[in-house]
């Protein structure tokens, strides 16, 4: 059987911590930011973890060999 490529794309978003979760940039942060308050803009500069449920998936994803 042929190797499983993973995710090009998937890669370039996600990364792994040192305890092996999934760290992700937020969204909506792109474009309109006129109409967001800068509370908002400011949290979304942060990175945040996957979801817990969301983390198997994406893990299959982006560490293919």
């Amino acid at each position: 059987m042929p190797k499983y490529k993973g995710k090009s794309g998937a890669k370039k978003r996600f990364s792994v911590t040192a305890s092996g979760r999934l760290k992700r940039e937020k969204a909506y942060r792109s474009h309109i930011l006129t109409s967001k308050s800068t509370k908002r803009k400011r949290s979304l500069r942060k990175a945040t973890l996957v979801d817990s449920t969301q983390e198997k998936r994406i893990k299959t994803i982006i560490l293919a060999n």
